[in-house]
């Protein structure tokens, strides 16, 4: 068995290796883009020349690059977390950060299915993508979907795009901040507002910076939280799916139609739960500062090979079929994330203080 995932696993590792090297380059840093985006890059442009001719017999490593050692990853980043974080943003930050997740998301399904007529798999995993923490978040919910690579790797490009664009942007809205105050309280307010509104935590990192110390601390914080909300929203996405297929099949029945296809599923995600287990035990503070960088060192690596290995198994063909409406719903996502999370970020703060 381990004889069969060895060449993918060694392509995987080979490209997530470039991927990390190049992630250290101070203007990639600078500019947001992690070791994950650039792995996946370099996944697809491997992926669509010479990866074919190797792809009889390293497919299985592959395979495992981008479904097993990905949910390993998700459970491992609940090291970059702890119940604590919680408490630095107070009341206020959950509640802000629960409500945007919940209405990017919401807005995702709606426009992307009901308007542009997606198919309810991109429009979801573009909507977790832009609601929760980026191409993590659309990697952890491809197998709730259960959708395929092609529909993974477009949403990920759209978290590319306008994370990479919220970066330039966040700056220039914190100075037109301090002259219109639409969100009050100074650089700790807007790095609460840049955390739960950007999409990628190095886009985060990177926005948060070029506007001052305190706005990047309050910021990585409000970020980490909306991270957390991560467990529990694949929780309820998979039930909510499960629950959907159930009304489908019924009506499939009522009409005399074959209701197999149709046959509801819950997809438990077990590493979900195991995510929320490991940011628990990390919050008891057992292991010591080394353990912990050394393991989320791991990680990234475990993160980074799942990414180079989707980059693989996408055809960029696939990607051209998916045509400008996944780019259409992310722009009007990212719209919603500057303004309306500005004005839940005013409101929330308001009454919440």
């Amino acid at each position: 068995m381990l004889l069969r995932l060895l060449p993918g696993l060694a392509i995987s590792g080979a490209l997530a290796a470039v991927g990390m090297s190049l992630g250290r380059i101070g203007w990639l840093q600078n500019h947001g883009f992690s070791a994950l985006t650039l792995a996946i890059v370099l996944g697809m442009l491997v992926g669509n020349t010479v990866y074919p001719r190797f792809a009889a017999v390293s497919g299985a490593g592959v395979n495992f690059s981008k479904k097993t050692l990905l949910r390993l990853g998700v459970v491992l980043y609940g090291l970059r977390l702890t119940v604590q974080d919680i408490g630095h943003v107070g009341i206020a930050g959950i509640a802000t950060d629960a409500l945007v997740l919940g209405s990017t998301f919401a807005l995702a399904c709606y426009v992307g299915i009901k308007w542009l007529g997606m198919d309810r798999k991109t429009a979801m995993l573009i909507g977790a993508g832009s609601s929760i923490c980026g191409a993590a978040a659309v990697m952890a919910a491809e197998p709730v979907v259960r959708a395929r690579a092609e529909q993974v790797t477009v949403a990920v490009a759209t978290v590319v795009v306008f994370g990479t664009l919220a970066i330039f942007l966040y700056p220039v809205l914190f100075d037109l901040n301090q002259q219109w105050q639409v969100i009050p309280g100074g650089a700790d307010e807007f790095g609460i507002y840049a955390g739960s509104t950007i999409h990628e935590v190095a886009q985060v990192v990177a926005a948060a910076r070029s506007v001052g110390p305190h706005a990047a601390d309050t910021a990585v914080i409000a970020k980490m939280v909306r991270v957390m909300m991560l467990a529990p929203f694949l929780i309820m996405l998979s039930a909510w799916l499960a629950r959907d297929d159930a009304k489908q099949a019924s009506v499939a029945r009522a009409d005399g139609q074959d209701a197999t296809q149709h046959k509801a599923k819950l997809a438990v995600p077990w590493f979900a739960f195991a995510f929320v287990g490991v940011v628990i035990f990390n919050s008891l503070h057992l292991l010591s500062a080394s353990v912990v960088a050394v393991t989320t060192g791991i990680d990234t690596i475990l993160l980074t090979m799942a990414m180079a290995a989707l980059g693989l198994a996408t055809h960029i063909s696939s990607i051209r079929k998916a045509g400008i409406k996944p780019l259409l719903l992310a722009l009007i996502l990212f719209v919603w994330l500057v303004v309306g999370g500005a004005l839940i970020n005013r409101w929330v703060f308001a009454l919440l203080g």
